[in-house]
């Protein structure tokens, strides 16, 4: 489980096709490598991933069919920043929203609006069967970030970043 809150913006470093599945690795800063081990969680922009490989500060995840038609991993290249958080500890505080990581469709941003305090996003879900499940007010998931659902119109879900969301996470850094 996962709560939203971001814990690194960090760059996809390799990747590597084999047969039907993407091997890929990012370079974690060190106050993320406690505990961590083979076999560990790691959402990786909201995808929870499991850990196959540590050599020093490289850990490298194997996505399948499933996870790369279903997610946007499969639009990411080398240098492309991810969002990466750890996964919560049942000690830890929750401050965002309990996360699963596990991804049911993907959406497209269909304007962004920068304003003096906020940056504004419209995105429209790519499988509007699910649009039965966003709520206004309700919390969803983007690249990983937990945020709450400001409105709906139609098909349409709009989000307010605040700015530090907006500096601490690859939604900030969207122009489109």
């Amino acid at each position: 489980m996962f709560s939203g809150i971001i814990q690194a913006v960090v760059p996809v470093h390799a990747i590597h096709e084999k047969n039907n599945l993407k091997q890929f690795s990012i370079i974690l800063p060190n106050y993320l490598l406690t505990n961590l081990k083979i076999g560990s969680s790691i959402s990786n922009n909201g995808c929870c991933l499991t850990v196959i490989s540590i050599k020093s500060n490289l850990i490298s995840f194997e996505l399948i069919y499933e996870t790369l038609k279903l997610t946007n991993m499969n639009l990411l290249r080398i240098g492309d920043l991810i969002n990466i958080e750890r996964s919560l500890n049942y000690n830890a505080e929750i401050g965002g929203h309990l996360m699963s990581g596990h991804i049911d469709c993907t959406g497209t941003i269909k304007k962004i609006i920068q304003s003096t305090h906020q940056k504004i996003f419209w995105f429209n879900l790519k499988n509007q069967t699910f649009q039965k499940y966003i709520l206004p007010h309700g919390s969803i998931g983007i690249e990983g970030v937990s945020l709450t659902i400001n409105k709906i119109i139609k098909n349409n879900i709009r989000i307010c970043l605040t700015p530090y969301t907006a500096i601490n996470t690859t939604l900030g850094k969207k122009n489109r």
